[in-house]
């Protein structure tokens, strides 16, 4: 009977087939554990995606800072730019590393989702019959 409604590769099936009894509560179980199991790392990216521009921030801070400090009473443009190029560096760098990882921490979220959706129509299929 269950094979007639789940896919042979749905985690819901697998999870389902270990329980003893069949219910509304056993399915929201079997989707929590496969929601926990889809949404591992997803944290890391999310942090990883938030953090990287303010380090980035930081470390251009840092450098603008220490360009100052190096100059003598007396500085030009020349003297300062490239230490201040080099300073900005650190936010370019942060940004490259956001953005790809705030835009995979999106598409996986969305991903996720329709997993946690699919899984609650194979749950409304199984328990309608």
């Amino acid at each position: 009977m269950m094979s007639d409604v789940l896919p042979v590769s749905s985690s819901l099936k697998n999870c389902i087939e270990k329980s003893e009894k069949i219910n509304t509560l056993t399915f929201d179980a079997c989707i929590q554990a496969a929601k926990k199991k889809a949404n591992k790392g997803l944290t890391f990216l999310s942090i990883v995606a938030s953090t990287a521009p303010f380090i980035g921030l930081f470390g251009t801070v840092i450098g603008i800072l220490t360009a100052f400090k190096g100059m003598q009473s007396v500085a030009t443009i020349n003297m300062i730019a490239p230490a201040i190029a080099d300073a900005l560096i650190a936010t370019a760098v942060g940004i490259i590393v956001a953005v790809p990882a705030y835009s995979f921490h999106q598409i996986l979220s969305a991903k996720v989702e329709n997993l946690i959706a699919t899984l609650k129509m194979q749950r409304d299929m199984y328990l309608s019959r």
